[in-house]
């Protein structure tokens, strides 16, 4: 695991976005994590229709999911506001 980027222990909804959101930070800065409620639900195998049971199932993937984040940092793959979305 690369120790340039690390990530916080806060998530929470995204409604808007319909997303599971966490930070990462990297040199200093904070990069804002989404992951979609539908990878959530591929990632897991499971049918996840509260936001709630989302929080519970991204905790359970949680160093998975901080893998591909950490993958998409690497190689740049921000939205236009600076966020990376793993979908």
């Amino acid at each position: 695991m690369n120790q340039s980027v690390i990530f916080t222990d806060t998530t929470d909804w995204a409604a808007g976005l319909a997303s599971v959101h966490f930070t990462a930070q990297q040199q200093g800065m904070n990069i804002n994590c989404y992951i979609s409620l539908t990878s959530l639900s591929e990632l897991s195998g499971q049918v996840i229709e509260k936001p709630a049971s989302a929080l519970v199932v991204f905790e359970q993937y949680r160093f998975d999911i901080e893998d591909k984040a950490e993958a998409l940092i690497e190689i740049e793959a921000f939205d236009e506001q600076g966020r990376i979305f793993i979908r």
